[in-house]
């Protein structure tokens, strides 16, 4: 794992596919995403506070792998969309990627990634809500990815979470291995609109100044 502070209050933690967020306020510590299984004990190193919740961006095993182990760890709250949750919870099996040709031959470099252990949801969300931490972070529906995919969007820093709805590999672009491309453009549009001065993604590099540029730009090069 590669430890990356974004701001002073955000930590990147890079693993080799895919990676979470530690946001601190104060000692209290929300962690965005968790990686793949078996990273825990990674992460507890690098918590520098009191786990208090882990938002789930979206089902993946590259983003939920870890979140069973910690919130049992640290009885942290859970929060995830009401369409992920029972995923997470291992009652039902995700819908799978619907890919596009180009698409194949990025699916064939991943590294193979081991599921995630079922995971209780304490708290479902549709979006609107307001999590608090951050100042507030609010909780964006971004339907396309998956079907419940979330980001969130904190106004007073300005930093907006993407999850996979965006990636920023070589270049921002609308993430890959969607399961609805029409709603997944739609998803990137609504972000793109947003005043954001500091972008993190579920794959790519952080991205510190003017995001909203960056996103817009990755907006208006994708073809509806």
């Amino acid at each position: 794992m590669e430890l990356i502070e974004v701001l002073p209050r955000l930590r990147m933690l890079r693993f080799p596919v895919g990676a979470a967020y530690l946001w601190r306020d104060g000692d209290d510590v929300t962690l965005v995403d968790t990686g793949t299984a078996h990273c825990g004990a990674d992460i507890e190193e690098v918590l520098e506070g009191r786990l208090l919740r882990i938002v789930l961006t979206h089902w993946h095993a590259d983003h939920t792998g870890s979140a069973a182990e910690l919130a049992a760890r640290h009885g942290a709250e859970v929060v995830a969309h009401r369409l992920e949750a029972p995923v997470i919870r291992g009652q039902v099996a995700g819908a799978p990627a619907v890919l596009e040709d180009f698409e194949e031959a990025i699916l064939a470099t991943v590294p193979p990634v081991p599921p995630a252990p079922p995971c209780s949801v304490d708290r479902e969300v549709e979006g609107g809500e307001v999590l608090e931490f951050g100042g507030g972070a609010v909780v964006l529906a971004v339907p396309g990815h998956t079907a419940g995919s979330i980001a969130l969007h904190l106004p007073e820093p300005r930093v907006l979470f993407t999850g996979d709805a965006v990636a920023n590999v070589s270049r921002p672009m609308m993430g890959v291995f969607n399961t609805h491309r029409a709603r997944a453009v739609v998803s990137l549009q609504r972000l793109a609109e947003l005043d954001v001065d500091t972008a993190v993604f579920g794959h790519g590099d952080p991205i510190v100044h003017d995001a909203a540029s960056a996103l817009r730009v990755a907006a208006d090069a994708t073809p509806s």
